[in-house]
């Protein structure tokens, strides 16, 4: 196997070789690179309210409404490094924000 990593963003790369998710700070590999990398990660709810709490007094509070959704958080399970957040719809799956073409990473990295 390849221990080729490509860096996809400031917390995640990719090794082609083995087409894993893995952490960029502790290299901990979290998931198949094909699926969404955030289910081989640590998840964490928050109340919305503790991220981004209430300014103003009254009905115009700057704040997350009650009941709009929960604010998520996803760690590395090696390091605890935050790697991504969102704020979700209560119920919501987790998005499935990149989905890189695999196949076109590891043809580059037998090319360089």
């Amino acid at each position: 196997m390849s221990e080729r990593r490509v860096r996809i963003t400031e917390y995640l790369d990719i090794d082609v070789g083995a087409e894993m998710w893995c952490c960029h700070v502790c290299g901990r590999e979290l998931i198949s690179a094909r699926d969404n990398y955030k289910k081989g990660c640590v998840v964490a709810e928050r109340d919305p309210k503790e991220i981004y709490p209430p300014i103003l007094d009254g009905q115009w509070t700057l704040t997350v409404a009650d009941g709009y959704g929960v604010f998520v958080e996803f760690y590395c399970p090696g390091c605890g490094t935050m790697v991504e957040n969102e704020l979700l719809p209560e119920g919501f799956a987790p998005t499935w924000d990149i989905q890189p073409d695999i196949d076109r990473l590891k043809q580059r990295a037998v090319e360089a």
